[in-house]
């Protein structure tokens, strides 16, 4: 470190603060300390750093059902972010959200081990038994549909849902059936409220959203074949691509087109679904973003404590070939008193 300082016509207090990633650090002279460690092929050494900070150099993540899409992009985000900071990160996976076992995680990540807690478990249990802990470590949340705060990642899907089904609603359809997610999750929770709310702006019937035990494609084909069966169902918003995937399928088993006689929008944005037959229309969300802007806020905490709202991250809704104007135009329905 003091030969990239001497190279670089600067302090070792300067470099280590550009190693750590710190933000308070001139733009020019950054990248003179960047030049220089590449220069002299410069890698930080973990332990010595630990030793000389005080600090354990490790960020924890605890995390739930890494199946599910969201969580498991957003800890790809996390490691690398981490990785590149000279951070390692440590996973702990929750079998229930038992406040036992959640205690239990996070006993087995202490303040000892961390620098930093980052929890990737976008339930509300999961929330209520972690506002009741001491961690006596930064920690920060992903919350999905939550209101902007200094201590959590979030994306504004109430938005990413009224998206949906505005874009269902031009189109010509008069109202937009819901496949919701598993109860518990905040994403479940946001999207039905998103879905809902236009729905109600626009004056229309607001269906009963169809309700599901998990996350999959076969839920989603499960609940696509009650859809299917209803010939005034000609709009479907899934909240997520599997569900999109198996209503899909639903609607081809019985003899329906989408998008000619059903149109179908999922959210997520997998990276599989420009090949779904036909192409899926999705809403995007940047869940290695997540990751990212969570290390970057953990980090700084870590630094200085920083304060001020993380700000929501934004849905893109992306249009492909699920979805197209309804073949006949029935009466309209309306919100009843």
């Amino acid at each position: 470190m003091s030969d990239v300082a001497r190279l670089a016509g600067v302090s070792q207090q300067t470099v280590s603060r550009v190693v750590r990633g710190a933000t308070n650090v001139d733009p020019d002279i950054r990248q003179r300390v960047e030049h220089a460690i590449a220069q002299l092929r410069y890698r930080r050494n973990p332990a010595a750093a630990a030793l000389a900070s005080n600090r354990t150099m490790t960020i924890g993540v605890v995390s739930f059902e890494l199946s599910v899409l969201g969580p498991t992009v957003a800890l790809y985000g996390i490691s690398e972010e981490a990785r590149q900071h000279g951070y390692a990160t440590r996973l702990v996976t929750l079998a229930s959200l038992e406040p036992r076992d959640f205690r239990a995680a996070l006993e087995s990540i202490n303040s000892d081990t961390v620098d930093g807690l980052i929890v990737l478990a976008p339930l509300l249990d999961a929330i209520t038994v972690l506002e009741g802990l001491d961690i006596g470590v930064p920690v920060v949340t992903f919350q999905q549909g939550s209101q902007p705060s200094p201590t959590s990642v979030s994306v504004d899907e109430v938005r990413g849902a009224r998206m949906v089904v505005r874009h269902l609603l031009d189109l010509g359809h008069e109202t937009v059936w819901h496949v919701q997610g598993p109860p518990g999750w905040m994403a479940t929770s946001s999207r039905v409220q998103g879905w809902a709310a236009e729905l109600g702006a626009a004056g229309r019937f607001v269906p009963t959203p169809l309700p599901t035990s998990d996350w999959s494609a076969a839920e989603g084909y499960r609940v696509g074949r009650e859809l299917a069966a209803r010939k005034d169902v000609t709009a479907v918003f899934a909240a997520n691509d599997a569900f999109a995937l198996g209503v899909i399928k639903a609607m081809d088993d019985a003899g329906r087109n989408v998008p000619d006689d059903v149109s179908v929008v999922g959210f997520d944005d997998v990276k599989e679904a420009p090949f779904f037959r036909p192409a899926l229309t999705t809403v995007r969300i940047e869940f290695e973003a997540i990751g990212q802007i969570a290390v970057s806020r953990i980090l700084a905490m870590i630094e200085n404590g920083s304060t001020g709202d993380v700000p929501q991250l934004k849905p893109k809704l992306v249009i492909r070939d699920t979805t197209a104007p309804p073949r006949t135009t029935s009466k309209p329905h309306h919100v009843s008193d």
